[in-house]
């Protein structure tokens, strides 16, 4: 049934928005209980608003290994800025786009896109920074106190904020939000007991997923050193002679494929470590498409995994999972299985991969995705934790930029997954190397409980409970 509101023409937020969906009774009903307590905005703050540099002319060729860390739209996590595909820019780039700068404890939102509204603060270990031109940046008067800027942080990434935000989009074909919106949004102001107990819970979190990197980075050295690639420094050739007996026998006639380096990291590895094909091991299944009529905002028993919601390391990206309503035709074969792995086939992303949670099991992944199996006679010679960071690892990524072909956009064929080359070390290692994975989640799952913490004592502000 649909939602109705009347809203006099006195009420109207001057002449800036007269759109129905700004008026949703559940936007009128929310800002009615903020305005219950007492509040305040960003700009009363004293922050400054800004977006990213809008025709800059900063082109991906501008970005650097080292540098000034450069903030895009995917490095955007709730919360924590995600510093696993970051990139940097000159000096003299940064200085250019100095209305753009932020320093540590600063907050970064994203203004465009499907991940539209996403809030991450600037912390020590990324330092002065800048940001795309689908960013936005809210810089905080230098009096601020950091515990101030944690509970701004946790307000607007909890349903409070993230509401406001949402209310604020605007365009059709590509939804955005507007400075001076986020400028204006309604913030409650809390007392001291607040402010240190939501401080301490975000602090408390930036530890834990530190610890989750550092222990994941673990991971990764150990299998690394099992494939003799830790020392392994890939050289890109600019030219190179390949037989036409070779390019028949693989089917292809790019001349990337036939790079040195992908053949030079291969036989590192077979050096040092027994390879099997995918195939042998795995079943691999495309995933479905589902239509958006199916999706749900209710937290069902079928999740649907899109390219967006792979983080390509550790975990997925669950506040951006969307749920498939109960009504939608059952399909048995394609549900995921818990430990299932999940790996991006299609796009700009293509490989990006992760393991299937508890959580997660019973859904579907999306059609730009493939699912990739254990067979069960390697149930017990393959661990799903070694599995998901041998796949994501530079031995296996390599192979599928290689196998890709680039057509209208990049993508890769049944028979180039299958034939990736698997590693296959001893179970001991496999062991030594899924500890660490396991130990990674679940302190990420424990950094997760005190972000939620956090966001429900802010919420709780509005409710008396607090």
């Amino acid at each position: 049934m649909a939602s109705i509101s009347t809203i006099k023409l006195s009420e109207l937020e001057g002449a800036k928005r007269i759109d129905a969906e700004y008026y949703q009774p559940q936007h009128i009903d929310l800002v009615g209980r903020i305005k219950q307590h007492r509040t305040c905005t960003l700009r009363s703050m004293g922050c400054e608003v800004v977006s990213g540099p809008f025709g800059s002319s900063l082109k991906s060729e501008a970005y650097l290994s080292e540098g000034v860390p450069f903030i895009r739209i995917q490095n955007l996590l709730d919360f924590f800025i995600d510093k696993q595909d970051l990139v940097y820019i000159s000096a003299q780039d940064n200085e250019r786009l100095r209305n753009s700068q932020l320093k540590s404890g600063d907050l970064v939102l994203s203004k465009v896109g499907n991940t539209i509204g996403v809030v991450s603060i600037v912390t020590e270990d990324v330092g002065n920074c800048n940001i795309s031109e689908n960013n936005i940046g809210i810089k905080f008067p230098r009096e601020i106190q950091a515990s101030v800027k944690s509970y701004v942080l946790t307000y607007l990434n909890s349903k409070l904020g993230r509401q406001q935000i949402l209310r604020r989009i605007s365009g059709n074909a590509q939804p955005k939000l507007n400075v001076g919106d986020i400028s204006e949004m309604l913030i409650n102001v809390p007392n001291e007991d607040l402010l240190t107990a939501v401080d301490d819970l975000i602090r408390n979190s930036k530890v834990l997923i530190d610890l989750t990197a550092s222990l994941y980075s673990q991971a990764e050295a150990l299998l690394l050193e099992e494939l003799g690639l830790k020392d392994f420094k890939p050289k890109y050739e600019l030219s190179y002679t390949a037989s036409l007996s070779k390019a028949f026998g693989v089917h292809r006639v790019d001349a990337e494929y036939f790079q040195p380096l992908y053949e030079d990291s291969m036989k590192a590895v077979t050096e040092k470590c027994s390879l099997i094909s995918l195939g042998t091991a795995f079943n691999f299944n495309r995933g479905i498409f589902i239509p958006t009529d199916y999706y749900t905002d209710e937290k069902t028993s079928r999740p649907y995994i899109r390219i967006k919601e792979l983080s390509g390391h550790i975990g997925f990206e669950e506040s951006k999972v969307v749920f498939i309503k109960d009504g939608y035709p059952q399909d048995e074969n394609n549900r995921l299985k818990e430990n299932d792995l999940v790996v991006a086939i299609i796009g700009d992303t293509i490989g990006k991969t992760n393991r299937i949670s508890t959580e997660l099991a019973g859904g579907f992944c999306s059609n730009n995705m493939g699912r990739l199996r254990i067979k069960s006679d390697w149930a017990n010679r393959i661990l799903p934790e070694f599995a998901e960071l041998a796949f994501q690892s530079l031995f296996i990524q390599g192979q599928i930029e290689r196998g890709k072909a680039q057509t209208g956009q990049p993508k890769i064929s049944d028979f180039e997954i299958r034939a990736i080359r698997v590693p296959m070390p001893a179970i001991e290692t496999q062991k030594g190397i899924a500890s660490l994975i396991r130990q990674s989640y679940g302190v990420r799952t424990k950094a997760k409980e005190l972000l939620k913490e956090a966001k429900s004592k802010v919420e709780n502000l509005i409710e008396g409970k607090t």
